[in-house]
């Protein structure tokens, strides 16, 4: 029995159960009340602000050397490791863990849950942001050559056409969904999983929609960037991005490898 128990532990989960602790946390996202999930999501979105923050301050203070942009890439970890391990809710993760309660159900009442709370959880997430980027804007904490080099990573994060703006933050979305699946078959690895993770997010140029709405919202305070550009060139964009690679194809992916071993295990269940 002991040997049975210690061979249990010491083995991963499999596919299918991962795939079903990520479907249940799915189902407990979904009938959230609207409260609080804002208020997770504005937490999320003013945390999430520590990888903009994080990114800069390495730049700002390492040497120019060849090797700055990949270590300076880490500071980027640092907002999602308080949003992933604080358990907040930051709308790229649930575009995996909200959706395998859909793609298994199919229903009507589901597909408006899932677009309840994805509604939700953006619009919060991007009130944190601003109110990040208000922090850092005006606040007078960051003046100074920090507040140049966080202009400078916000330029760069929303200068992209809006074409590649949406081509790089598929790679993004997948990468945090890649996260979610990941964490519940790690014992004691979820600082190394996310941390290398959103590094490559950045360090791969990859755009993602939350992380980048507060250095949207920075340029936008400042007058730095207009109104119309900051919709159709970064936000809109990289949004669809993100749920393409989050949804379309990670989660379709994931639902593809567990597919016929869960509909078997549900019809002998039905009869």
């Amino acid at each position: 029995m002991q040997d049975e128990m210690a061979v249990r532990d010491a083995t991963p989960l499999n596919s299918r159960l991962i795939y079903e602790v990520i479907r249940r946390e799915g189902d407990e996202e979904l009938i959230r009340s609207n409260t609080s999930l804002i208020w997770s999501g504005v937490a999320a979105g003013i945390l999430i602000s520590f990888s903009v923050l994080g990114e800069a301050i390495l730049r700002n203070f390492l040497p120019d050397a060849p090797w700055r942009y990949l270590v300076e890439n880490l500071g980027y970890s640092f907002g999602f490791l308080l949003v992933i391990l604080g358990r907040m809710q930051l709308f790229t993760e649930n575009t995996i863990t909200t959706v395998l309660p859909l793609v298994a159900e199919r229903s009507r009442s589901c597909f408006l849950s899932v677009l309840r709370l994805w509604s939700v959880v953006l619009a919060a997430n991007v009130v944190g942001a601003a109110v990040a980027a208000s922090f850092m804007a005006f606040s007078g904490v960051f003046a100074g050559d920090l507040l140049g080099v966080l202009n400078d990573l916000s330029h760069h994060a929303t200068g992209f056409p809006a074409m590649e703006a949406f081509l790089r933050a598929i790679p993004a979305g997948i990468l945090v969904a890649s996260i979610v699946w990941m964490l519940p078959g790690q014992n004691g690895n979820d600082v190394v999983i996310i941390v290398l993770f959103t590094w490559l997010i950045a360090a791969g140029d990859f755009t993602h929609i939350i992380a980048g709405s507060v250095e949207m919202w920075l340029l936008l305070l400042q007058g730095e960037l207009a109104a119309w550009p900051a919709l159709t060139q970064f936000f809109l964009p990289v949004l669809a991005g993100n749920v393409v690679g989050g949804t379309a194809v990670f989660t379709l992916l994931a639902w593809g490898q567990v597919k016929v071993e869960v509909e078997e295990i549900e019809s002998k269940d039905v009869t």
